[in-house]
């Protein structure tokens, strides 16, 4: 009866196959295999492989050892202990985010876990929990969901491991940071974000692994640390889909 059963399933994808084939996640042309990309598309992509900033993860041109750090990194050291990304946020992949983010193309997300789990096994590794970063209300109710989110549980459901959707709060709400530099985007978040007093006991003494769709600048992933952090958090780790590369 199993056989049976995988065989009328089989006809029935095929069918659907038919009529409603998979299209690649980033240009939307026909592929082989729902959630996938294009060769095209796939050859365009930049993924991040070391070598790379120990602490960031932005990457280096020649391997400078393993525990080797950026120059901002060196200077001081960011909010959260570790940052990694799948690949290079720039017009090859910027339509793949944008697809997922704003239009709706949710059925990505568990391509994009196991490209996430891959890209962050060592954080994952150590993580307690993983959390997303929050949207504001306003914003999530005219969004209708929050990508990083989506993300979240989509890697939950890939690592094992426990996913806390509203861990983080996202106190005020704040403008869109497309045209801000640096220093204008750190205080665009500032004070942000909280963990409410209810949650504390989730984070204390735990090491959280922190969720987003693209890393810029790193002033949304670092004020979100901040707020794990005085909640007790005892590390906070930073994994993303993209990755701005100046």
């Amino acid at each position: 009866m199993e056989g049976i059963g995988r065989a009328i399933g089989g006809v029935l994808k095929r069918g659907f196959d038919l009529l409603l084939p998979p299209l690649c996640l980033s240009c939307g042309a026909i592929v082989a295999e729902p959630g996938s990309l294009c060769p095209e598309c796939w050859g365009k992509v930049t993924f991040f492989h070391p070598p790379f900033c120990a602490c960031c993860g932005l990457p280096f041109e020649i391997d400078a050892g393993p525990r080797a750090l950026c120059a901002n990194c060196a200077a001081g050291a960011p909010p959260f202990r570790r940052a990694r990304a799948v690949f290079r946020y720039d017009e090859a992949s910027r339509s793949l985010v944008l697809r997922f983010k704003h239009a709706d193309r949710l059925e990505g997300a568990p391509a994009f876990a196991r490209w996430m789990a891959r890209a962050g096994a060592e954080l994952i590794e150590t993580a307690d929990l993983i959390a997303p970063v929050p949207l504001h209300r306003l914003r999530l109710l005219s969004r209708r969901y929050n990508q990083a989110a989506v993300l979240a549980l989509a890697l939950g459901r890939v690592s094992g491991k426990p996913v806390e959707p509203a861990l983080v709060e996202r106190r005020r709400a704040t403008p869109a940071m497309g045209h801000l530099g640096r220093r204008d985007r750190a205080l665009n978040v500032k004070g942000a974000f909280q963990v409410p007093d209810r949650n504390r006991r989730r984070v204390e003494g735990r090491t959280v692994l922190l969720i987003d769709d693209v890393l810029t600048t790193g002033a949304t992933v670092g004020e979100c640390a901040q707020a794990l952090s005085r909640a007790g958090a005892v590390a906070v780790d930073v994994l993303t889909l993209g990755r701005v590369v100046r």
